[in-house]
């Protein structure tokens, strides 16, 4: 470990390279020459810094402070940030920063992983439960996940990693039916995570007549078993989809395997759908104080529009 005086020594050494960074970063920008020697390139900072403060530093902190000063050449940072803490503004901590004996900090920062959940995936929609307490996320490969306000998962739901190869493309929560909803290419997904031990609460609306991109909730309806779901396509359709209690209740078949799912047809449900893109709808959002619903799209001439929900419910 370094001694304290060899320790403010570093940081005098760490501030410089970090000053050395943004000027050169500065004449890159502004197509100065910069004499080979001088150049500060990823590699030479990373071992410039771990010469000064030894292996307790890692390799993805040190990158992520490395790509901040390049982005951002006027950016406020701290020292501590190469080892993986972040000090806010309210910090308890920061006064004992001045502390000399206060070297090294641990992280506060904590992986979450499950078992289920493999390398190769990443995490495309998370979404917060307020009035629940949890957060609901969902991989790209298929896994929906909930977690408690102490950050553990408690109910995973890994279905679709057997069921079909289409990615997930977002999720959201359904208020009154309380559901998980999540979206892939041609699928729309619900799941009552409430039922444990079992796969046959998982249901699958298919087919969907273009790829969707995203979902969201519309929470307006006084009907306390009934949830409307907003969706955009890659063909620049925004679809209303109006599920109930009856359609997850009624249809559940006793005589399914566990691992099977239940397959719905979409003809049977109310969807309607207004073309408001000429390109991808990559966001939609419903926007209940003003009863409307904002659609975002990769359209150049109509990159947002802002609609009624009610223009959307009687397909004008």
């Amino acid at each position: 470990a370094l001694e304290v005086p060899d320790f403010k020594n570093a940081l005098k050494q760490f501030q410089k390279l970090v000053e050395k960074t943004v000027t050169q970063k500065t004449k890159e920008r502004l197509g100065l020459y910069i004499e080979d020697d001088d150049e500060i390139d990823y590699d030479k900072f990373y071992t410039t810094t771990q010469t000064l403060f030894g292996p307790e530093v890692k390799d993805h902190n040190v990158k992520a402070f490395f790509r901040k000063i390049s982005n951002n050449l006027d950016t406020r940072t701290e020292w501590c940030e190469i080892f993986g803490y972040f000090i806010g503004e309210s910090d308890a901590l920061s006064s004992q920063l001045k502390e000399e004996n206060m070297v090294f900090l641990v992280s506060e920062k904590q992986q979450i992983t499950h078992a289920v959940v493999k390398r190769q995936d990443v995490i495309k929609g998370i979404v917060k439960v307020p009035h629940l307490d949890f957060t609901v996320t969902s991989s790209q490969k298929g896994v929906l996940t909930i977690f408690n306000n102490q950050r553990k998962s408690f109910c995973s739901c890994p279905f679709y990693f057997h069921q079909d190869t289409a990615w997930i493309t977002g999720c959201d929560f359904l208020p009154r039916l309380k559901c998980v909803v999540a979206v892939t290419e041609r699928t729309v997904i619900v799941w009552d995570y409430k039922s444990k031990g079992s796969q046959n609460n998982c249901f699958t609306i298919r087919p969907m007549e273009n790829g969707l991109l995203c979902v969201c909730t519309v929470t307006m309806s006084d009907y306390l078993a009934k949830d409307n779901i907003l969706m955009g396509d890659d063909k620049g359709y925004v679809h209303l989809l109006t599920v109930t209690s009856d359609h997850f209740g009624l249809k559940q078949c006793k005589g399914k395997k566990e691992s099977q799912l239940q397959v719905l047809d979409s003809k049977t449900f109310n969807i309607v759908k207004r073309k408001l893109h000429d390109d991808w709808v990559v966001k939609v959002k419903y926007i209940s104080d003003l009863n409307c619903f904002g659609s975002c799209s990769s359209d150049s001439i109509h990159s947002f529009v802002l609609d009624d929900i009610k223009r959307l419910e009687d397909n004008l």
